[in-house]
């Protein structure tokens, strides 16, 4: 079913899967994260529940998690800036770069602000592990929704069988850990990030399209914190410290370990009609594709 609500596009209604969301604990912002950079353009609102990250000409805006995670679920409800957004990047990640720089590893959402000849934000997803950042591995989305109106949830889950990209409950990406992308399989503990910055030299086309502080600041809204685990103590990567005693268990339970069929018919969904790039099909990039787009 298609249904329009505003000038951004039709908005279409995608299968129903089940709301891992709901089954875990929403956090105050400020339970969760810290302030990362950006100063005055981190304001935590409503008593700590949400914030908002602003971009403008003096700087962008960062938060980081209070504690370092080795494997679990991590949500992010956003609401994304609606002015003309060229070059603006919202981010929502983990990583351990910090601590790792040489050896690092990294989940990334990047929500892309729009250029001139399109009128929606565009979703990239990006993984990298054990240092791999010679190989990109990105794939892109036109969402299904309009950011802009209202908050919606996006999530990582990571843990030793699979990494996934969900948003709004729907998985739209799946990385299996098998034999053939293991070496580059995220593997150490990290942070979660939540972010906007001027990304016009990266996001547009090498500056095509920068971003236009005519229509600063930029904000996106952030709540609906979920950050379930293994708390990482120095590094470690066992997984003795869960930070909630919630009775599910996104590392090792079997709700977790692999897709089920509604989550399965929802991916193919957002695969099939939403996304437009994908690493693993761009022979121009890879003559020889990475070894986890050809295993069976």
């Amino acid at each position: 079913m298609i249904v329009v609500v505003s000038s951004l596009g039709p908005v279409y209604t995608p299968p129903d899967v089940e709301r891992l969301t709901d089954r875990f604990s929403r956090l105050p912002v400020n339970e969760g994260y810290n302030a990362f950079f950006g100063g005055a353009n981190v304001r935590f609102t409503n008593n700590g529940s949400s914030a908002d990250l602003i971009l403008d000409k003096s700087s962008g805006a960062g938060l980081v998690s209070r504690d370092k995670y080795y494997y679990g679920f991590f949500n992010a409800a956003l609401k994304l800036p609606a002015k003309f957004t060229s070059g603006v990047v919202v981010a929502f990640y983990l990583s351990n770069q910090n601590i790792f720089p040489k050896n690092h590893d990294e989940l990334d959402f990047e929500l892309l602000g729009y250029e001139k000849r399109r009128r929606s934000w565009v979703l990239q997803t990006n993984v990298y592990g054990n240092g791999s950042v010679s190989t990109g591995r990105e794939e892109k989305f036109y969402l299904w929704f309009d950011p802009t109106q209202d908050f919606h949830d996006y999530t990582i889950l990571w843990n030793n069988h699979h990494i996934v990209f969900l948003v709004d409950n729907v998985p739209i990406r799946e990385v299996v850990h098998n034999t053939a992308i293991s070496s580059v399989y995220p593997s150490k503990p990290m942070s979660i990030f939540a972010t906007i910055w001027d990304g016009s030299e990266w996001a547009t086309h090498g500056g095509k399209y920068a971003v236009n502080y005519t229509y600063a600041p930029f904000v996106t809204s952030l709540r609906g914190v979920e950050l379930e685990g293994c708390v990482s103590q120095k590094n470690d990567t066992s997984c003795a410290n869960k930070r909630s005693p919630s009775s599910l268990d996104p590392v090792d339970g079997k709700e977790f370990v692999k897709l089920s069929q509604q989550q399965m018919t929802g991916l193919e969904w957002a695969r099939r009609k939403h996304m437009f790039y994908s690493y693993c099909q761009d022979t121009r990039r890879y003559k020889v594709l990475p070894p986890e787009c050809t295993a069976n």
